[in-house]
């Protein structure tokens, strides 16, 4: 997310637009950049650090609302093309541009106030040896090493609080995992022990700064002083509006305006829920893990040879004693049940609906053409996938029962629990949803209360939000996903042992 560009049109071109991703360049709009500046003149710096400027929308912002603040403002980047934007040519004594690594080179210096649209470089992305530095500047400014899934963008805002002086603001702009991912407890912990958190600021779906990124953003507001237990949490409703800034330069004030939600909320609920999800108003009774337990879907490895057409299956004269109906991807699941009726389908589209499940049986054990098939497989140096080399034998398949219910793991429909009439087993883009109880009349009443809206926008408080409405859930945080109390008793939902179910919560 970086690059601060006054407008960008993002390619559509998959080859162009990965080249943003490898450069984390997605960039702030003038609106949002407004309100993120006055929050940092607030206390009249006499220096602002952006250290990943891009072409200067910051700046921009700065000129625009300084309102008689005389600040110098020090941008750095690590792209020399920067130096050519418009923006930086309205400057005069009040302007430095560095083009260096903030990461690799940091200031040796303090700094009132930071600002920033980090890049947004996931981990990934990110090659080893850069990774080892970035893990051991991480521990010698917190103490303790991040996790790998850390993205670039997670470093940079370490390195800035670690540069903000006694009283000093911070600004930064961020992905909703910078406080969803499976590093964002340790990291939300640390920043609040050490640094007031005053304001979260969150974007309904149809307000968000980054139109056509498959991203949600957050605005962190930080100031330098003595942590307090409560703070404002915020959703704007409406893209350009004047809202934003107001209550920001208001001090978090002003909230009378219905392009916002705000809600003053306690820094302990909100670092349990999540900084990006909304409030967690007193403990749900009932959760998922009272009905049933989840599990991820099958992961072969490598699709293309163990996720087959019919065609495939029958050419290759694979058994069907070794061939298992599956489903891999949500797209080809148009509506909430898979039937037998849909297979065929996908079966004349030619889509893969046959899994090669095969056990420990040794090669000599198994039929000849089934022998030939993994032989081709090792001339394709299939064998020496990371996940599959450590399978013993390496064509073995993971094994799973049947789930009555499916998951889709990641979606933007708003129905994504799925009635598995066919008995597929889905690959990993799906969750399994195993009821405890197995009757169909008990199945199809949770699949009803699964489905039923007031669980569904339960999600948000159990998932990683991205872009476009699109929700990411883990089968440990499906796990936790409230149900409506309600909903348990109109269904008559019988819980099991929920004595037993109580323990795991604690310990969870």
């Amino acid at each position: 997310m970086t690059g601060n560009k006054r407008h960008q049109e993002l390619p559509t071109n998959w080859n162009d637009r990965e080249l943003l991703r490898n450069k984390g360049q997605f960039w702030t709009p003038a609106w949002v950049a407004k309100a993120m500046i006055s929050y940092v003149l607030k206390s009249k710096p006499k220096i602002i650090l952006d250290p990943a400027v891009g072409e200067g929308v910051f700046y921009e912002a700065y000129l625009s609302q300084k309102n008689g603040v005389k600040s110098k403002f020090i941008g750095r980047d690590i792209d020399p093309d920067v130096l050519t934007s418009p923006v930086f040519s309205k400057g005069a004594n009040d302007l430095e541009i560095n083009i260096k690594d903030f990461l690799k080179y940091p200031p040796q210096s303090s700094f009132e106030a930071i600002i920033a649209n980090p890049p947004y470089i996931r981990h990934h992305r990110i090659d080893k040896e850069t990774k080892r530095e970035l893990k051991e500047s991480c521990k010698r400014i917190t103490g303790f090493v991040i996790d790998g899934r850390a993205g670039y963008h997670v470093y940079f805002l370490i390195q800035a609080l670690h540069l903000l002086r006694e009283e000093g603001r911070l600004a930064f702009i961020m992905p909703a995992d910078t406080c969803e991912g499976k590093f964002a407890d340790k990291l939300w912990r640390w920043i609040t022990k050490h640094y007031c958190l005053e304001c979260v600021c969150t974007f309904a779906e149809g307000a968000t700064p980054f139109p056509g990124v498959d991203t949600n953003a957050l605005i962190f507001f930080i100031k330098n002083s003595k942590p307090k237990k409560k703070f404002k949490w915020v959703e704007v409703l409406k893209s350009h509006s004047s809202c934003l800034l107001r209550f920001v330069e208001s001090g978090f004030k002003e909230q009378n305006c219905n392009d916002l939600y705000v809600v003053n909320r306690n820094l302990e609920e909100a670092l349990r829920t999540g900084l990006s999800r909304p409030e967690m108003v007193g403990e749900s009774k009932y959760l998922l893990s009272d009905f049933a337990s989840v599990m991820r879907g099958i992961a072969t490895g490598a699709n293309h040879f163990f996720f087959l057409t019919k065609e495939q299956a029958i050419n290759f004269n694979l058994p069907d004693k070794y061939l298992k109906r599956a489903v891999g991807r949500t797209r080809d699941v148009k509506g909430d049940l898979i039937t037998s009726e849909m297979l065929e389908e996908l079966d004349a589209k030619n889509r893969p609906t046959y899994l090669l499940s095969i056990g420990r049986d040794e090669m000599k054990q198994l039929p000849k053409s089934l022998q030939l098939y993994i032989q081709k497989g090792e001339e394709q140096g299939i064998h020496e996938k990371s996940l599959i080399r450590q399978r013993k034998p390496w064509y073995k398949m993971e094994q799973r029962d049947v789930p009555p219910i499916l998951f889709a793991y990641l979606g933007r429909r708003n129905t994504r629990f799925i009635r598995n009439r066919a008995g597929v087993l889905p690959l990993t883009g799906f969750l399994c949803v195993y009821p405890y109880k197995a009757e169909d009349v008990y199945v199809d009443n949770l699949w009803k209360v699964l489905n039923h809206k007031d669980t569904i926008k339960n999600l948000r408080l159990v998932g990683k939000s991205y872009g476009s409405g699109a929700i990411k859930v883990e089968p440990s945080g499906l796990r936790k996903l409230p149900i409506p109390e309600y909903l348990v008793e109109r269904f008559g939902l019988e819980v099991r042992n929920r004595d037993r179910n109580k323990q795991l919560r604690l310990f969870e």
